[in-house]
């Protein structure tokens, strides 16, 4: 019995043990002195921390809601790693994904984009040995229109479905907007459907993909609700309150919103894909703000004989203001949108844009610009797919060889054709291929 409960909450025990590694690292950078237990600390060593670095030493907050730092690179996120009792996406994996598909890998694993997963080797053992697997990912339609931050997981999920080579669920979670924002059903439903079509112009295999809205799909799918219903079943309302912060306040569907998020975890909640079969492993590609729903499925899975889901976990795209200020929907200058014209984009890259750069051209030319905190250079790691070139740009614009305007017209150059041929896809996308693909049927995949 003890090693089953050992088995059960290893994830929680490791991230516990990480976590209180990480806490008694930060108390002996506060304190100058071992943390020692029933000990109480003496007087803080003296610190000199008052410059404009200070700030960094406060911590981050990352959940599925808010995503807070108040340092200009943005999230430290080997802290991060710790904290959720993650495993760091290292050079070894990045080799042996390259080698499990023969392809070379993607721009996001190569710069460190995603740098964090769960139990990937163990998705890769069971590709190697022909066992099956599925994609999952999602998005929360809280408005008409999407920026390029949102396109991330999903340039990476139709990677991820075309070097594999299997099939991919997508959730649009209209209900979980519809309790959380001011909208109606109607809305919520209308946005899920309008940012379908920019996730279908990403170019998913209509074959191998199904996206579904929650107000939708669950009404039709007894596979998926009764997964829905054994989730609730095993996770109490004190563990969603430790995990996702809610209140007594909180509304009932706000509490029990996760077992949603959780289900499509599981291959039995899509009867028509995979029949009654409960043993194929999940791989889901995210923002890692997503995580702690995940952690609440991994431990729960156990419970109701499930296998796990692996999840690939991705850092946050930066406002345009900087790594530290929150992208807004509602604040158009924000972001680069995927409505936007060449001009638009333009002139918010020129005018919004965060520059690492120096006060004057001589200052620039004398000790350079910091690349680290410049949103400019930042968007290029995300969207310039020439490696040599990035590291060249980022040579001559830490060197001062180039300057701030040479560096938002770089950018520029590589956006404006990216989001109109985004655009382009987009209106090919008509009502019946919607359709298509949120129709519940079966998908072209060939495993045993």
């Amino acid at each position: 019995l003890s090693h089953y409960v050992c088995f059960l909450f290893q994830d929680e025990i490791d991230s516990a043990v990480k976590m209180l590694l990480s806490l008694k690292m930060s108390y002996k950078a506060a304190m100058g002195e071992d943390y020692k237990a029933d000990c109480p600390p003496g007087n803080p060593a003296p610190s000199n921390n008052h410059g404009p670095d200070a700030t960094e030493a406060e911590e981050d907050f990352v959940d599925p809601w808010t995503v807070q730092t108040s340092s200009a690179k943005g999230i430290d996120y080997d802290k991060l790693i710790v904290r959720f009792g993650s495993s760091k996406i290292d050079k070894e994996l990045i080799n042996r994904i390259e080698r499990a598909t023969g392809q070379r890998p993607h721009h996001f694993l190569r710069r460190g984009i995603f740098f964090s997963h769960r139990d990937m080797n163990q998705v890769l053992d069971a590709y190697e040995n022909k066992k099956p697997f599925y994609l999952y990912t999602g998005r929360g339609p809280s408005s008409e229109a999407m920026h390029v931050g949102h396109l991330i997981p999903f340039i990476f999920t139709k990677w991820l479905q075309d070097v594999f080579n299997v099939p991919l669920v997508i959730q649009m979670t209209d209900d979980e907007k519809y309790l959380w924002k001011d909208l109606t059903l109607d809305q919520a439903y209308g946005y899920a459907v309008e940012n379908a079509k920019d996730i279908i112009a990403c170019g998913f295999d209509i074959n191998k993909t199904f996206i579904f809205s929650d107000l939708d799909y669950m009404g039709t799918s007894p596979g998926f609700y009764k997964n829905v219903v054994k989730i609730q079943k095993h996770v109490t309302f004190n563990q969603v309150k430790g995990i996702f912060g809610f209140t007594d306040s909180d509304s009932i569907g706000k509490i029990s919103f996760p077992a949603i998020q959780a289900a499509p975890s599981f291959s039995n909640s899509f009867p028509q894909i995979f029949g009654d079969r409960t043993d194929i492993q999940c791989l889901i590609p995210c923002a890692i703000d997503q995580d702690p729903y995940f952690r609440m499925t991994r431990d729960v899975a156990p419970k109701i004989s499930y296998p796990k889901p692996a999840l690939l976990h991705s850092t946050f795209f930066p406002a345009l203001q900087g790594a530290q200020t929150k992208m807004s929907a509602s604040d158009p200058n924000s972001s680069i949108f995927l409505t936007d014209t060449a001009k638009q984009i333009k002139t918010k890259v020129n005018k919004h844009a965060f520059s690492g750069g120096r006060d004057t051209i001589e200052e620039h030319r004398q000790f350079g610009g910091n690349c680290d905190v410049d949103v400019s250079f930042m968007y290029l790691t995300f969207f310039l797919e020439d490696d040599d070139k990035l590291e060249q740009i980022r040579k001559d614009y830490t060197s001062g060889a180039m300057l701030t305007g040479e560096l938002k017209k770089t950018l520029i150059e590589v956006l404006q054709p990216l989001i109109a041929e985004h655009q382009a896809r987009r209106k090919e996308v008509t009502d019946e291929i919607v359709k298509e693909f949120m129709t519940p049927r079966k998908l072209s995949f060939d495993f045993q």
